[in-house]
């Protein structure tokens, strides 16, 4: 399952981590749904779960790309953890801004976090055969 040549460039992962960052930020900037449909489907931490699963596989692309063999894998795990948990405290303060929004949510943080840790030890998983060496 080896990806094409472009695709092994750490531009492009980290090109693909802005644009998660971005859309993060312009999701967190419209109004929630208000409470009423949050507490019939309490899926919001599943989504933050997933969202930075996703985010975190990114960064740890670029990361590893970047550097290759001078990152130790604890090294790029602890950056990233670092860098999602930066992302997601500044999302949870960005959404306190607006209505229907639940800013500063100690669940959702965590949620961002747990999504983050698996996100790049899925990667760490799948790296051999996406990137091999």
């Amino acid at each position: 399952m080896k990806l094409p040549s472009f695709c092994q460039r750490a531009s492009l992962w980290s090109a693909l981590f802005t644009i998660w960052f971005v859309t993060l930020w312009l999701l967190s900037s419209r109004p929630g749904p208000g409470p009423q449909l949050e507490m019939v489907i309490p899926i919001d931490k599943v989504l933050h779960f997933g969202y930075f699963f996703g985010g975190a596989g990114l960064l740890s692309a670029a990361l590893f790309l970047q550097r290759k063999k001078a990152l130790h894998w604890s090294t790029i795990h602890l950056l990233v953890i670092l860098a999602l948990f930066a992302v997601g405290s500044l999302d949870e303060w960005h959404q306190s801004w607006y209505v229907f929004r639940s800013g500063n949510d100690a669940g959702d943080l965590t949620a961002d976090i747990i999504g983050a840790l698996c996100g790049t030890l899925l990667f760490r998983k799948l790296q051999p055969r996406v990137f091999p060496q």
